[in-house]
């Protein structure tokens, strides 16, 4: 009976050493695992900053050795840090823990776990609006349609103080002056008309008033600047003229020297 209890202890003893021998691998075993010839090389990636290829050798390792643990830590560092990767960090992270669950370091590795879970959260759900977030969104939604209306209004207010844009002279039209010809009645030039091409100066007559003969594309600041002369004083000359509704043929007065 004695030796019957003594034979059924030894057996316990020995079916608890094997498994302590395949569930906690040992120092020896975690310095096994550092020096197959892939670790060795994803390491050696490391240090040249490839990390890529050290991603490559370290799941190389895990072919030659499915329970390296210390290649699932590599793996999970580099998921986590250097090729950004949350759900491959979790699962290496994870599969170093059931390989080394009395690791000194399973607890920074448990935190790594839930900063991973985290950032794949993120990408995956969208962020909660509060309503004071709502209240902002509607806040800048108006802000920028009031903005867009007062940049249309400034736009059509500096569309009408542009004068409109003489047409390109036409092929035929080569020997004509550029500016329609001044009917002139005057015993001398309008002392304006000096400012003015030659080409396009009135002749001379014996009237005290000088016309001007409107022409396709002018405009009354058009004409002024061609005078040399001021806005002010060409409106005055014309009372009662709209400065929208030129005529192509009408004449104007021209400022009095």
């Amino acid at each position: 009976m004695t030796c019957s209890v003594r034979l059924i202890r030894c057996a316990l003893a020995f079916l608890l050493l094997a498994c302590l021998d395949g569930c906690l691998p040992s120092s020896q075993s975690q310095m096994e695992e550092e020096k197959e010839p892939h670790f060795l090389a994803g390491k050696s990636c490391i240090n040249n900053m490839d990390y890529k290829g050290a991603i490559d050798e370290f799941e190389k390792a895990l072919e030659a050795n499915p329970h390296s643990a210390s290649a699932h830590f590599q793996l999970g560092w580099l998921y986590e840090e250097k090729e950004p990767d949350p759900a491959a960090a979790i699962y290496h992270y994870e599969q170093f823990l059931k390989l080394r669950p009395n690791s000194d370091n399973a607890e920074v590795i448990a935190q790594h776990i839930t900063n991973c879970k985290q950032d794949l959260a993120k990408t995956v759900l969208p962020l909660p609006v509060t309503p004071g977030m709502q209240r902002e969104f509607e806040q800048l939604a108006e802000e920028n349609k009031r903005l867009h209306e007062e940049i249309e209004k400034w736009r059509a207010y500096a569309s009408r103080l542009q004068p409109p844009a003489s047409p390109a002279p036409s092929a035929t039209a080569t020997n004509k002056p550029a500016h329609t010809e001044l009917a002139a009645q005057a015993p001398a030039p309008h002392p304006a008309y000096n400012n003015l091409p030659a080409d396009t100066r009135p002749p001379e007559t014996t009237s005290s008033t000088h016309t001007y003969v409107v022409k396709s594309g002018d405009s009354l600041y058009s004409i002024a600047r061609k005078g040399g002369f001021k806005l002010e004083a060409l409106l005055a000359a014309n009372p009662g003229l709209d400065p929208k509704r030129l005529r192509v043929g009408q004449g104007l007065n021209l400022p009095s020297p």
